[in-house]
């Protein structure tokens, strides 16, 4: 008597090679996509432009620079005393090197580096990496700063390695705090090239534009956003799913957006912002308020406010507190 057992049933026929692989007819493809390219769809900057900045290339940048920065967590496992100079230095070498490359590329896109020939772009992209590799202490001293916000901000934390290993806050601030610096040295593209990377890793999304002071810690984080204009001082918290937006876009009189204008919140020192709140326009938010969960906001809020879906509760010194409908 033979047994057929379930698994041997389901074994399905395979089927024999083909003879002859499918034809894909790549030659008059690859002719019309030459014709979109050049021709019909052309969307290559100024017409011409075809040197871009690499986003894979700036991947590997941004691991070399953060393990310069922070060396034990970022960088090799095994370094001692005796190695870490080293290492920093070969790291950082390496990515500035690479880095220079991506600045030069990125000018290109700069209305005012345009029409300067090759030596020129070179030698400015020089000059902007060196500036920014000057920076970099500067940089780990604001991290450093976000870092023990992140510690005394969330119970949850055991350790500062803990925070810079695990939080993808501290990982999108790490990157927004070099982006910003390559922002204000003039290279926009590649600094928006950076928050992208850093959107899609954590899904935090921080324009390089947006100023933002020393302390600032973003908890768990997913879906948080911080516009261009945006400006942040020292101590600020944000929770997950944080906007902070433009109420409304101005047009020109030919229809077309105006760019440039600041159209972001002001949040002062101290302030907390908790899961979900939504704040949009050029709006302040005074020192010390605390902003509720899911609070839809598109005005001012005086210091030491604390702002909830139902009411506002302001506190003052001189007077006791006033309760808002």
């Amino acid at each position: 008597m033979n047994i057929v057992t379930p698994r041997e049933k389901e074994v399905p026929a395979i089927d024999p090679p083909a003879k002859d692989p499918p034809a894909w007819q790549l030659a008059e493809i690859v002719h019309a996509l030459r014709q979109s390219r050049e021709v019909s769809n052309k969307i290559r900057y100024r017409g011409h432009v075809r040197e871009l900045p690499s986003r894979a290339a700036l991947r590997d940048i941004l691991d070399g620079l953060a393990a310069a920065l922070f060396p034990t967590h970022y960088g090799d496992h095994i370094l001692t005393d005796e190695s870490i100079d080293f290492f920093v230095g070969s790291t950082l070498g390496n990515a500035l090197s690479s880095l220079n490359e991506q600045v030069r590329r990125g000018l290109r896109f700069n209305k005012e580096d345009a029409g300067r020939d090759a030596d020129e772009l070179a030698a400015r992209a020089a000059a902007i990496t060196r500036r920014f590799a000057g920076d970099l202490p500067r940089i780990r001293a604001k991290l450093v700063s976000d870092l023990h916000a992140a510690y005394q901000g969330d119970p949850a934390a055991s350790s500062i390695s803990e925070i810079l290993l695990c939080y993808p806050g501290i990982s999108a601030i790490i990157h927004y705090r070099l982006a910003h610096a390559l922002h204000q040295l003039g290279v926009p593209l590649i600094a928006r090239l950076i928050s992208g990377i850093a959107h899609s890793e954590t899904g935090i999304d921080i324009h390089p534009g947006a100023e933002i002071g020393p302390g600032f810690f973003i908890d768990h984080g997913t879906g948080v956003v911080i516009g261009e204009t945006a400006v942040l001082g020292e101590n600020v918290r944000l929770y997950q799913a944080v906007t902070l937006g433009a109420k409304k876009f101005e047009t020109g009189e030919d229809g077309s957006l105006v760019k440039g204008t600041a159209r972001h919140p002001i949040i002062e020192d101290n302030v907390v912002i908790y899961a979900g709140a939504t704040i949009l326009g050029r709006v302040t938010i005074g020192r010390g308020a605390v902003i509720g969960g899911n609070v839809w906001l598109t005005e001012d809020v005086a210091p030491g406010s604390v702002v909830t879906q139902a009411r506002m509760r302001q506190t003052r010194s001189d007077e006791a507190a006033i309760v808002r409908g």
